[in-house]
């Protein structure tokens, strides 16, 4: 069988290898425009930090190694120019040569990619702007650093690129601001975990702008400033960070059935509208797990599975994609963080009766060196109890969170099939009640009405006006607020009515839950549990 596979990278070149292991004789050919077919699209930003030293690490694979280990031929520096699905050709142009060659296919897989989105901003094309997509990319930002010459540096998007070349260009003592022009970075995030990463960013010296829009880059033969809707910046590069947009322009004409955005619209065997041809990778759209709408997933996670899928489908091995999750984690300097499935404002929208919980833990052990916290955000349908969605910050492995709830995710689980799990613990690696379940017991206690609390959202648009900030941390921890141990409670609490409102805060929750527990016994009507406490939560009085 005859394959063409255009675009390599992740997604083209795994579709590529699985076809010839399903079958030998399979006559496949890669055609990309660009020199190489496998390199690490994810690690240029740490590149470009140096945390990656030599820039032959990220090349995964050359067109010649490829080809020798795999078996399937590639034709580099081959721009595809278009696809006739009717004859089943596709015609390349060689950018060596300038020749237009025509190629034929059995079967054909899309894995073209995307481009960076090049903003309408005067001085865009200035010597100092930079992009992050290729090898080069990242090559060419790490040498002016090295050289001298970039001191201080705008990021323009606050997405998963932009925080993460921002981190690097801060390993290099670069002084690095954020534009970013949505209300906050991180936007998948929930709204009050976006505001922690802000804080966390200015307090290791990143300084984020959010509901800023740069108009123009400014300078006589080089970058020298920005000039925003709020203020003008100096800095000595910017790194346009705003997003991708499938490099399928190409298939205009085709008959190929794409979305508004340009994306491939595909079933879940990654076929088109058309026989025969397969689309995977950021050029692709494929669909959310748990809604089944259209969602477009450009990670190289996805990428992977998508192109083994197209590949085992073609070989007759009918395989359905699942579907996506939104899964991802990101670095910041301080703390990293992760997310899967819905958010709290998404899973509303999509017509659940939600319920949240959000939970400061330890991640390890307390007494064990390098011991920090996990703040876990649990989302769930108080209907079926299902479990929507999980969001995480820490200094640790916040992946493993996340991974659970991967699973738990899609397989449907409800938050009682998740209670006392058998994770694995030892002081190194866990807590003995592990981290996700401890959250769990938050929530399935909140369901059940044992914690009446105020999330950190809530806290956020007002939900504890009119309470009375009663701090019952171990020791003072809120300024201006009353304070109380509730081990000494006896009847009652000096100054408080039975029936006042009284706002329950202390480090992290769980001696507000303890100390609502003790009040709710002694006849208190009223009281309310800050979720997270002040670990989470900027408390004023």
């Amino acid at each position: 069988m005859k394959i063409l596979v255009i675009g390599g990278v992740a997604a083209g070149t795994k579709a590529a290898a699985k076809l010839m292991r399903e079958d030998r004789s399979n006559d496949v050919t890669i055609l990309t425009k660009s020199d190489d077919i496998s390199y690490a699209g994810c690690g240029l930003p740490y590149y470009v930090g140096n945390v990656i030293e030599n820039k032959s690490q990220l090349i995964v694979n050359t067109p010649q190694s490829f080809s020798k280990l795999t078996g399937a031929k590639v034709l580099t520096k081959t721009e595809v120019t278009s696809v006739d699905t009717k004859a089943k050709t596709v015609k390349a142009i060689d950018l060596t040569t300038s020749q237009e060659n025509t190629y034929t296919y059995d079967k054909l897989v899309i894995a073209c990619g995307a481009a960076p989105v090049k903003p309408l901003i005067e001085g865009i094309d200035k010597d100092g702007v930079f992009y992050m997509r290729t090898p080069q990319d990242a090559i060419s930002l790490r040498e002016r650093i090295e050289s001298g010459e970039i001191k201080r540096a705008v990021v323009v998007g606050g997405g998963f690129i932009g925080i993460e070349v921002a981190e690097n260009l801060h390993k290099q003592n670069v002084k690095v601001s954020i534009v970013e022009m949505a209300d906050t970075i991180l936007p998948m995030f929930d709204e009050e975990f976006s505001l922690y990463m802000e804080n966390s960013l200015a307090d290791s010296g990143i300084m984020p702008f959010t509901k800023t829009q740069v108009v123009e880059i400014l300078g006589e033969d080089k970058v020298e400033k920005i000039k925003t809707n709020k203020r003008a910046m100096k800095t000595d590069a910017v790194i346009m960070a705003v997003g991708i947009r499938p490099a399928t322009k190409f298939l205009e004409g085709s008959g190929i059935d794409m979305m508004p955005n340009g994306t491939i619209k595909t079933d879940t065997s990654m076929k088109t509208n058309i026989d025969d041809v397969y689309a995977v990778g950021d050029c692709a759209c494929v669909f959310n797990e748990q809604t089944g709408a259209p969602e477009w997933s450009a990670m190289g996670s996805s990428a992977n599975v998508e192109g083994r899928i197209a590949a085992k489908n073609i070989s007759g091995e009918k395989t359905e994609y699942k579907g996506v999750l939104g899964t991802a984690v990101v670095k910041l300097p301080e703390i990293n963080a992760g997310r899967t499935g819905l958010s709290y404002n998404g899973a509303v929208k999509s017509g659940y009766d939600v319920i949240t919980a959000v939970a400061a833990v330890d991640d390890k052990a307390h007494y064990y060196p390098g011991a920090d916290s996990f703040i876990i955000k649990l989302i769930a349908d108080k209907n079926s109890h299902k479990l929507l969605g999980v969001q995480v910050m820490g200094k640790g492995a916040v992946d493993k969170i996340i991974d659970i709830a991967v699973t738990a995710i899609s397989l449907s689980a409800t938050v009682e099939q998740l209670e006392g799990l058998d994770f694995a613990y030892a002081p190194p690696f866990s807590t003995a009640i592990h981290p996700f379940s401890h959250a769990i017991n938050v929530l399935l206690n909140k369901m059940k009405g044992d914690i009446e609390s105020i999330t950190p959202y809530e806290y956020l648009h007002g939900a504890a006006e009119g309470y009375r900030v009663l701090d019952v941390s171990k020791a003072p921890n809120v300024e201006g607020a009353d304070f109380v141990d509730f081990t000494e409670i006896k009847d009652a609490v000096d100054g408080y009515a039975k029936d006042d409102k009284i706002l329950l805060v202390c480090n992290r929750g769980r001696r507000a839950y303890l100390t609502q527990n003790v009040l709710k016994s002694k006849g208190y009507t009223n009281t309310r549990v800050l979720e997270g406490g002040t670990a989470v939560n900027t408390v004023e009085v």
